[in-house]
């Protein structure tokens, strides 16, 4: 039986004292012995392994166009980089659907990025929002991650948060169309979030 597929009709309320919290370590070790499903996609938040949602057109759409106008803007200055881990600290991997990350895809070969090394991260929402504006927000706040956003697909908006202290950001700004919207460590590069939104209904 997979450990990580959900019981049917479980009433059961476990304590957290008892909820078993796994390391980055773990984590690897238990996809190098074939016990996590390799048909399912899952990431490491706060020491809990979480499964993730699976990905529409809108979804896919979207991360293409952003991430499209980001190479074509960047070219090799930096590495851009779609739906790949990053390590946080020893109980945090999640697997962010974009990350610009500085240096080569070389630089990667025995780790996976780390918040020093990581300029912006985006995830993409469709049934995904309340998780990325309301938990995922602080992870990344707590690491120090500078520039984080969020484009929520249902409602065509950006959420840019910056700022970050260990409780969270405290610059949250929702940016609607037709608006344009600047990357923090590249100054000159004007998106429109018109641009990165897969056309309207």
């Amino acid at each position: 039986m997979n450990p990580l597929k959900p019981a049917p009709n479980l009433t059961l309320t476990v304590e957290s004292t008892a909820v078993k919290y796994w390391t980055v370590q773990d984590y690897h070790r238990m996809s190098e012995m074939g016990i996590l499903d390799t048909d399912e996609r899952t990431e490491l938040i706060n020491g809990q392994i979480s499964l993730m949602a699976s990905k529409g057109t809108p979804h896919v759409t979207s991360l293409y166009l952003l991430a499209n106008a980001l190479r074509d803007h960047l070219g090799d200055a930096v590495l851009v980089r779609t739906q790949d881990p990053i390590q946080l600290d020893d109980w945090s991997e999640p697997e962010t659907d974009l990350v610009i990350v500085r240096g080569t895809v070389l630089d990667y070969a025995d780790h996976h990025p780390r918040p020093e090394e990581i300029a912006l991260v985006v995830e993409v929402a469709d049934s995904t929002l309340k998780q990325d504006c309301e938990i995922k927000d602080k992870l990344y706040a707590q690491a120090g991650i500078a520039d984080y956003w969020v484009l929520d697909l249902k409602n065509r908006q950006l959420h840019v948060f910056r700022n970050p202290t260990p409780t969270g950001y405290t610059s949250h700004l929702t940016l609607t169309e037709p608006n344009e919207v600047e990357p923090r460590f590249f100054p000159g590069l004007i998106l429109s979030l018109t641009a990165i939104l897969p056309p309207a209904a």
